[in-house]
């Protein structure tokens, strides 16, 4: 009995690229009445959708935010990357390695995503295959944006593994009926259904080169 090649799924913001701290960073640079702290921010916004964010933030400050403040934000995410966005351990040299298809799946808008991966040096290791919940209209933990990636490359769900850090991502994996790997390099707390990673190279040891 043969087994279909699994199609590698992988997550953007703080999976592949380092960039957590300058996406919650903007919050509070744009924002001086915000009273939490930078790591608050991550781990209360991680892998979610900015409206959600946004609308968190609006009911913490008890005021709204002015109405061009989404794109002071994009703009200040970019700026922060310019100057500081790197990318994830070992990052580079598992794309390298892996002999599966992949791609990445991202909150994100488009723009963000390649911008991101330019920076990095790891935007030609997916030729395109980048895909945003801009495109379909669902976010994680939906798993709408999930199943439209296996269609998109070409698999059944059961063949797809997900790579994410969030608990977003891992939930929308699971319910989209993929394998989940969380990579959570310093611990924390694991997603039912995960597999913990803390490096990205142990990628290889899961998926090894056929034949």
């Amino acid at each position: 009995m043969t087994t279909s090649p699994r199609c590698l799924i992988f997550d953007l913001d703080g999976t592949l690229v380092d960039s957590e701290p300058a996406c919650n960073q903007a919050f509070l640079d744009l924002i001086p009445d915000l009273d939490l702290q930078l790591e608050e921010l991550v781990r209360r916004y991680r892998g979610r959708k900015l409206a959600t964010i946004i609308d968190d933030i609006e009911t913490h400050l008890g005021s709204t935010l002015p109405p061009d403040f989404i794109a002071a934000y994009r703009a200040r995410v970019a700026v922060l990357f310019e100057d500081q966005l790197l990318p994830m351990p070992n990052a580079a040299e598992t794309l390298a390695a892996l002999t599966c298809p992949i791609c990445v799946a991202s909150s994100a808008p488009v723009s963000k995503i390649t911008h991101a991966l330019r920076l990095t040096g790891l935007e030609p290791y997916f030729a395109g295959q980048m895909y945003s919940s801009y495109e379909v209209g669902h976010w994680k933990p939906h798993p709408g944006l999930f199943l439209h990636v296996a269609e998109a490359m070409g698999f059944q769900p059961a063949d797809c593994a997900v790579v994410d850090d969030s608990e977003v991502g891992i939930q929308a994996a699971v319910a989209a009926g993929m394998a989940a790997y969380q990579f959570i390099p310093d611990g924390g707390p694991l997603e039912p259904g995960a597999t913990p990673i803390s490096d990205l190279k142990d990628l290889l040891r899961l998926f090894p080169a056929a034949g």
